[in-house]
């Protein structure tokens, strides 16, 4: 287990939070061959299991999942995207983060199970992982993280592996330091059979996370909502919240 949430108290996280298995997408018009999603086998999260989220002290801020909320009256209205960036990211919200770039927003149909498509294919990929900074798996805890808010008006989910890109690649190559990790090297990694565990966390509007999206595989789902969720993105070398 190389996935780590920061939350005070178990019944935080387990109101919010389930856990299953995923598998790989064949033959599935929808999908990419061989893209990894989530078998739909939800389960309530249980002690054991936070437990082993937790972080510690010595968790590289860079690795570690936080989840952050905005205070509803900075919602932008539906229709307001171009004031996205300034109304729902002020500083004052989030204390020593820094660094920041905006990455743009995505509005997502409801009921769908994982979120994110492939332009160039309009399929949908699945579980993933980011490559922004572009690191080898040796340096790659030293990426920005990524921060997403929902800004409505329905709800949301973040899906996170359990095992990260360090971790895949290992099993998977021999030559794992040097390794640029990739989307592919997930695939792979399920597709042999090796094991990865899938956590759902419930996202209302006003409610997002701060995750190493070039770490961990992720997507976001709306899965089971009847409404269109909006979501903008930034990234950042951001400390993890002292708070929290």
């Amino acid at each position: 287990m190389n996935l780590h949430i920061a939350f005070r108290e178990y019944l935080d996280l387990h109101e919010r939070c389930e856990v299953g298995s995923t598998r790989i997408a064949t033959h599935e018009s929808q999908y990419e061959d061989r893209a990894v999603i989530p078998v739909g086998d939800w389960r309530p999260l249980d002690p054991g299991l936070a437990e082993r989220l937790k972080p510690t002290a010595s968790t590289p801020d860079g690795s570690l999942v936080e989840l952050v909320q905005l205070p509803t009256d900075e919602l932008p209205a539906r229709d307001e995207v171009a004031g996205i960036p300034a109304s729902a990211l002020r500083l004052g919200h989030f204390p020593g983060r820094s660094d920041i770039q905006y990455l743009g927003y995505v509005a997502s149909p409801p009921a769908t199970l994982t979120t994110t498509v492939n332009p160039a294919s309009q399929r949908r990929i699945g579980l993933h992982i980011d490559n922004w900074d572009r690191l080898p798996c040796g340096t790659r805890h030293q990426s920005r993280r990524r921060l997403c808010l929902n800004l409505g008006p329905g709800s949301r989910y973040l899906l996170l592996g359990d095992r990260d890109t360090r971790d895949i690649s290992q099993a998977i190559r021999q030559d794992h330091e040097h390794h640029y990790p990739h989307t592919d090297d997930v695939r792979r990694y399920v597709a042999e059979g090796r094991p990865l565990r899938c956590l759902r966390v419930h996202l209302a509007p006003g409610e997002g996370y701060i995750a190493p999206t070039e770490l961990i595989p992720h997507d976001g789902s709306t899965e089971g909502q009847s409404i269109t969720s909006k979501a903008a993105f930034w990234l950042g070398h951001w400390p993890r919240a002292t708070d929290g």
